[in-house]
């Protein structure tokens, strides 16, 4: 398992409260969507990132991270693995303090260079799931 129960407690607890929904459009059937809102009733400002740059949850999208205009805490990431890896290197560019892969969204790469560059990382998991788990 990528991530233990004291990391993924201090990423949902501690990290800050501004979170990068990396794959989050207005499409509700998308778990992204359902994940966002469960972020956001635990008092998280989810920040859509979509090549759309839709507003989501009545936030501003962002086409990247790169494009967003202040700090985030978390990158959350909802893309295939094939993709993940990239995402998670931008976390590391501006300045994130942990990663989210999502369920299903596995690069064991991506997850050495994000740790060894300091940052905390959960992967396969999902927070939503998570929360529940913990009984917050």
């Amino acid at each position: 398992m990528y991530g233990d129960q004291e990391t993924v407690s201090r990423i949902l607890s501690e990290l800050g409260d501004t979170w990068a929904v990396v794959g989050l459009s207005t499409n509700r059937d998308r778990a992204a969507y359902g994940v966002a809102e469960v972020l956001r009733r635990h008092g998280k400002r989810v920040v859509p990132v979509h090549p759309k740059a839709e507003t989501v949850h009545g936030e501003q999208g962002y086409a990247s991270l790169a494009d967003i205009p202040f700090e985030v805490d978390v990158v959350d990431v909802f893309v295939n693995s094939d993709l993940a890896g990239p995402v998670a290197d931008e976390a590391v560019e501006i300045g994130a303090n942990a990663v989210w892969f999502q369920l299903g969204v596995v690069d064991e790469r991506a997850y050495e260079r994000t740790r060894a560059a300091g940052l905390d990382m959960v992967m396969d998991r999902c927070p939503a799931i998570e929360y529940r788990r913990q009984g917050i």
